[in-house]
């Protein structure tokens, strides 16, 4: 059971103070009946309407997001652009908060949730949730160098990480680069650059494409995001279990 104007505050029909107007108006109705009480509580799935449109409660949100570089993986900074920056309004739902980091120059897929338990769940480490990247490397990886990841590396401030899968995609001993996709199950601090800065390479661009069944997909522009399908959250949900 919820107070109405946290319902309606919740699903985002206004601040708490314009809901408060709303309800006064006699805008609302709940179950038929007409709501002059911000303190009446209803229950969750009660049939609320705000002027005849219905607003149905949803507890959890989902959003696939495709970070681009130079925002923060954060809830809010007083100086620099956040990832809950680039959702809309409505979309900025109470507790929503980024489903682990990104560095600031990283890109690609993050999850956004206010479902706090399965956020937990996913970054725990173990659940072992595989995570890809894609990166483009200062340093030639070659087969050594796949070989120490799969090992599992400890770094010299004597960091152990659990071993991880080396897919090498291009080597070019001209220039000196590498693009690879690396798979990992931990997210310690700038994982994936000190595996490599421990291989003598620097990290010049980092993608992740994946996380547990989710993929980022092929259309969404960088700053984009969209809701999860029932079919992604359930796949999501199943590797929590």
């Amino acid at each position: 059971m919820l107070r109405l104007d946290k319902f309606l505050a919740n699903m985002k029909v206004g601040s708490r103070s314009q809901v408060h107007e709303i309800i006064k108006a006699g805008q609302v109705t709940v179950n038929g009946k007409v709501c002059r009480s911000a303190k009446q509580k209803v229950k969750e799935d009660a049939e609320v309407l705000v002027n005849g449109q219905a607003v149905v409660y949803q507890q959890y949100h989902y959003f696939l997001l495709n970070k681009p570089a130079g925002v923060l993986s954060a809830t809010e900074d007083s100086r620099q652009k956040t990832v809950l920056d680039l959702l809309k309004d409505q979309d900025r739902y109470q507790k929503i908060a980024p489903v682990g980091r990104l560095d600031k120059d990283t890109t690609g897929l993050l999850l956004l949730t206010n479902d706090g338990q399965l956020a937990h769940q996913l970054l725990a480490p173990e659940y072992h949730v595989p995570k890809t990247y894609y990166a483009l490397l200062a340093g030639v990886a070659d087969e050594e160098t796949a070989k120490a990841i799969a090992a599992g590396l400890t770094l010299k401030d004597g960091t152990e990480l659990k071993p991880g899968q080396l897919n090498i995609l291009r080597q070019d001993k001209d220039q000196e680069q590498s693009e690879i996709e690396i798979t990992i199950t931990e997210g310690k601090y700038h994982q994936v650059k000190r595996m490599f800065a421990s291989q003598g390479m620097k990290v010049l661009k980092l993608k992740r494409l994946s996380m547990g069944p989710l993929t980022l997909p092929a259309d969404l522009a960088p700053g984009s995001y969209r809701p999860l399908t029932e079919e992604e959250l359930a796949a999501l949900k199943q590797v929590a279990l």
